[in-house]
């Protein structure tokens, strides 16, 4: 018996390789689970807030990435601004991704 340990790993002869069939098996799946997990949730909700961007219309009441509630008192078509009304007589000029859900009516009386 010897206490070298330098002797007991010569005597495990090399290493197996790793088979390059089983390296683009495990690839194939690595780029499965990123496709799956991270890039088409994140592609869906990026659909999801195009179409609530285009469907919004004066009188909705929304509520902002600030967190700001208000009611849409303007709606421009060409530029990509919104006015947004937040109590009498006081208007704020957002842009349209900045909205991050439309309300339902009534919202703003029960706050």
């Amino acid at each position: 018996m010897s206490l070298f340990i330098s002797q007991a790993h010569a005597a495990a002869g090399p290493a197996q390789g790793a088979d390059g069939m089983s390296m683009l098996i495990m690839l194939a799946v690595f780029g499965l689970v990123f496709y799956f997990m991270i890039y088409r949730p994140q592609a869906k909700r990026v659909k999801e807030h195009k179409s609530l961007m285009s469907e919004l219309s004066k009188g909705d009441e929304v509520l902002t990435q600030g967190g700001i509630v208000g009611k849409i008192a303007k709606v421009s078509d060409e530029k990509d601004f919104i006015v947004v009304s937040i109590a009498e007589g006081t208007e704020v000029t957002v842009q349209k991704s900045a909205i991050n859900a439309v309300l339902p009516k009534g919202t703003m009386k029960s706050l």
